[in-house]
């Protein structure tokens, strides 16, 4: 049933989202990304340089171990998933900036994952013989049929059929909502051993880390005067991993299951923190 679960319908579902917030974008969107980078540059600053650098700080002041400290890095060193673009959709955030952030950090972090978990391990004393060979064509695959394809109908639905792209727009945030909610439930029933486990032994580890990262995104947008859209954005990629990848990983290719337990731990404060993000935002009518 879990399987099915995280197989079938979350992906189907994100798709679906994604097709949803498609139809709120249009090319404009995304060409003032490409004409004013600046956001662009510090998102991908603040994931893939600053992130893992706080992660790695905290292992070190916590004194972690090296199977925990392990999880944490490679949780800090995956891109943000699907699911940051659907909480940034509900807070009302700049959607095609979450969703550029989300599919460059994909491709890239293919080159520096590798690169950073080998340092990792060799610090932390475990396997350095292990080769790390990431799911390129899975993880490409999963950027374009879930995120791509999906936004890129939802935009065309919205350019030929604007008035329906406009009557689904409250519907889709609704259903965005619902869909978190629904993940939630299910990554804690499909993971509660572990879930409950991650807690008990790197609770607070993990809570500073998401707050630290969240913190990071807010105050570095406010430091380079974007909108509050933006920042929006990048607080919430700055602190929603890709906790499916990072599961991958330390349960197919480094084979520690144990290093997925402040994967999960991190995963539910994630959940917890967007959810009052989504509470807290989502309600506004209007955000400049």
């Amino acid at each position: 049933m879990a399987e099915l679960l995280s197989t079938v319908f979350l992906p189907l579902s994100l798709a679906i989202i994604m097709l949803g917030m498609g139809m709120t974008l249009t090319l404009d969107d995304f060409k003032r990304i490409l004409v004013y980078p600046k956001s662009v540059l510090l998102g991908l600053t603040n994931q893939l340089i600053l992130l893992p650098i706080i992660a790695f700080a905290i292992t070190v002041l916590f004194k972690m171990e090296a199977l925990m400290a392990i999880g944490l890095m490679v949780l800090a060193v995956s891109p943000g998933g699907p699911t940051s673009n659907l909480i940034t959709h509900t807070c009302k955030g700049n959607i095609a900036l979450s969703v550029t952030l989300t599919a460059i950090a994909s491709f890239i972090t293919i080159l520096t994952i590798p690169l950073i978990l080998s340092k990792t391990l060799d610090y932390f004393g475990s396997t350095s013989d292990v080769v790390i060979k990431l799911p390129v064509v899975d993880t490409i695959l999963q950027v374009m049929v879930i995120t791509v394809i999906p936004i890129s109908i939802g935009m065309l639905i919205k350019k030929f059929k604007p008035k329906f792209s406009q009557r689904m727009e409250k519907p889709m945030r609704t259903a965005s909502a619902i869909l978190f909610i629904l993940v939630l439930v299910a990554v804690i029933a499909a993971n509660s051993a572990t879930i409950a486990r991650g807690l008990k032994e790197v609770g607070l580890v993990t809570l500073v880390l998401n707050l630290a990262t969240m913190g990071l995104g807010y105050l570095t947008s406010r430091l380079f005067k974007l909108d509050f859209k933006s920042t929006i954005s990048i607080t919430i990629e700055s602190g929603i991993q890709n906790g499916t990848l990072a599961f991958v990983i330390v349960s197919t290719i480094l084979l520690n299951t144990e290093m997925g337990i402040p994967i999960a731990a991190y995963s539910i404060w994630m959940f917890i923190t967007g959810g009052i993000l989504m509470w807290v935002l989502g309600r506004r009518k209007h955000i400049a």
